[in-house]
């Protein structure tokens, strides 16, 4: 590493140090408006949670596969997000686990919820995705409180539905693991996306399905094993539920169907609102999806041409259908706000870090009370003003040794401790790879300015870096309240 220095580079951090938004550039984002798939740190998933609190859990899963699904906020970005924290005994192979969520990654469609990270380290195996915040379609389907779900809606779920399937196949993901009405969920516009979880495997080997035998296809009953063609059949249990509005299983529904007994399939909350013709239209569908033999199954090419031909209020807005208000709407669509500032030391921005740093000058040293003492000072007094000149000099041109001789000589004897010598100081450290003379630093300016918000930042970022994330993003929020506090007295 070298120690003069002209210009700033993030390749300076520790490797743990990195984080997803730094690696991958300021806007982290492929070209689709969804960030690149990144691994993130427990740490920071941990603290995106508030260290997995229970009030923050918005599913749980499964004794097979028990896992648990998190309302998290990643404090990078302030975007809020779906994080799925697997059970200690699912995925043993890391690599396996990593590689098959990269190649998930990789997908992005509208009709799904992306995956935009993982997590591997340990026995921890967790996935962050993005926030569906409307619930599922489970959810709307059997569990309504003032309205039931408008036909209209049915249908549209059901053609987003397939239409992610053909996508996710064409793509070389034909496999969809657990199809059912828990998979479906409504994002902030109240559009029907189909969960990107379900395209990973969810078992203790990684090799093997967690299934609802009663919904399984019939082909892996037999083999115990699951084909691409098996995901049609998956996908007329999910026209089944919007028929229904209940679970009902493929083998009685198809009595029904053979006995004619339609009026018995349909959800009664639909009488008067579906024409005879696109009922029994969308019945057989279900009907030719859930045939025995996969070879008597339509592809997905065919079932979403049969389902577009029964959109109903195609132009009207999906959050329209379900019942969000335009209010509603725009509240989810906020992310949580981060200064300018905060976001600098959030990401590890160091060029923005020092911009900042030189801007604000020696600003808290005219409020701040701080020991001056040039009695202690190892020379002349006269000579101490050309070194802090010195010392500035180098901070500005981004000679960062210098940086640490110059100011070592007014704050390690005691001739001044200023708090913003300090702060520079310890964010040469930082640039340095010395985490901990820079925390030490940050927690000495703190000392002399306790409301300071540049202190907190410091020690929030070395902290970071020193692998202590979770303490890290704590400081940041302190600095941040601090901020605001300052911002609102100005």
């Amino acid at each position: 590493m070298g120690a003069r220095c002209s210009k700033l580079s993030a390749c300076w951090w520790p490797p743990h140090f990195k984080s997803p938004r730094l690696e991958n550039g300021a806007a982290g984002e492929d070209g689709s408006g969804v960030p690149v798939f990144a691994e993130y740190s427990l740490d920071e998933l941990r603290a995106a949670t508030d260290g997995f609190a229970t009030d923050r859990i918005v599913s749980e899963h499964g004794e097979k596969a028990p896992n648990v699904v998190y309302r998290g906020t990643l404090f990078s970005s302030g975007a809020t997000v779906a994080i799925k924290r697997f059970g200690r005994s699912a995925w043993p192979d890391a690599r396996q686990f990593v590689e098959e969520a990269r190649a998930v990654g990789l997908l992005r469609s509208g009709r799904l919820s992306n995956l935009i990270g993982c997590c591997c380290e340990g026995g921890e195996r967790l996935l962050v995705a993005e926030f569906m915040p409307h619930d599922t379609l489970a959810k709307h389907l059997f569990h309504w409180e003032t309205k039931p779900l408008s036909w209209a809606m049915r249908v549209r779920a059901a053609l987003y539905v397939a239409q992610a399937l053909e996508y996710c196949t064409l793509k070389g993901r034909a496999l969809y693991h657990d199809l059912h009405a828990y998979r479906v969920l409504f994002d902030v516009d109240g559009n029907p996306r189909l969960s990107c979880f379900g395209l990973m495997k969810n078992s203790r080997d990684g090799k093997s399905y967690s299934t609802n035998l009663a919904f399984t296809p019939p082909e892996y009953l037999k083999t115990g094993r699951v084909i691409p063609e098996s995901v049609v059949y998956s996908f007329g249990t999910i026209l089944l539920d919007l028929l229904s509005g209940k679970h009902i299983p493929p083998s009685h529904a198809l009595d029904l169907i053979r006995g004619r007994n339609i009026t018995v399939l349909m959800d009664s909350c639909l009488e008067g609102h579906v024409s005879s013709s696109d009922g029994t239209e969308m019945v057989r569908l279900a009907s030719r999806c859930l045939q025995y033999e996969a070879r008597d199954r339509p592809n997905l090419k065919a079932v979403v041409s049969a389902l577009a031909s029964l959109q109903k209020d195609a132009s009207a807005p999906s959050h329209t259908l379900l019942g969000i208000s335009q209010d509603a709407v725009k509240e989810n669509a906020e992310q949580v706000s981060f200064s300018a500032t905060e976001k600098a030391y959030a990401t590890a921005n160091l060029e923005q870090v020092h911009e900042l740093l030189e801007n604000e000058g020696y600003d808290e040293d005219e409020t701040a009370s701080f020991k001056v003492s040039l009695s202690s000072w190892p020379g002349q007094p006269s000579e101490s003003i050309q070194v802090k000149k010195n010392g500035d000099d180098a901070f500005q041109s981004k000679d960062f040794t210098t940086v640490l001789e110059c100011y070592a000589r007014f704050i390690d004897t005691g001739a001044m401790e200023s708090p913003t010598m300090l702060v520079r100081r310890g964010f040469a450290n930082v640039v340095l790879g010395r985490m901990e003379d820079a925390l030490e630093d940050a927690r000495r300016a703190e000392g002399i300015s306790p409301e300071w918000p540049t202190a907190h930042y410091l020690q929030g970022m070395a902290l970071i870096g020193l692998g202590m994330e979770l303490n890290g993003h704590e400081k940041l929020r302190i600095a941040a309240s601090l901020e605001a506090q300052r911002t609102g007295r100005n």
